[in-house]
């Protein structure tokens, strides 16, 4: 079984933390942090106040880091091997991946249907 973990939230509420805590604890787990996506800081705009505009949608490189989750998904025991997870025989068909970022819920995945906000409960 494969199981996707989103772990988002505001910059320093703990994410980092979680994730690490998890990772630790369960079989077969890997991780991918929205942070290591950032564009080259060539690539990022800078804003009115004069300073680069880290934290908007923009300045992430979202395709490349569906890729990777694809890759995961495709084949999460070789993932794991290449990122130094060793795959635990007890739990040889479990894999999960925890994806952490502070944007991570704001990107509207292509080919997706959207659940408008409005029909969310408050």
């Amino acid at each position: 079984m494969k199981h996707i973990v989103g772990i988002g939230g505001v910059t320093n509420s703990g994410k980092t933390t979680l994730t690490s805590s998890l990772l630790r604890s369960l079989p077969n787990c890997c991780v991918i942090h929205q942070d290591d996506f950032f564009k080259p800081q060539d690539q990022i705009a800078v804003g009115e106040d004069g300073f680069k505009q880290w934290d908007v949608l923009e300045s992430l490189d979202m395709e490349a880091m569906l890729s990777t989750v694809r890759a995961w998904a495709s084949s999460p025991h070789k993932f794991a091997r290449a990122h130094g997870v060793s795959v635990q025989p007890d739990a040889a068909n479990t894999h999960i991946l925890l994806l952490e970022g502070f944007l991570l819920y704001s990107y509207n995945v292509p080919g997706r249907h959207q659940v408008p906000r409005a029909a969310l409960p408050s």
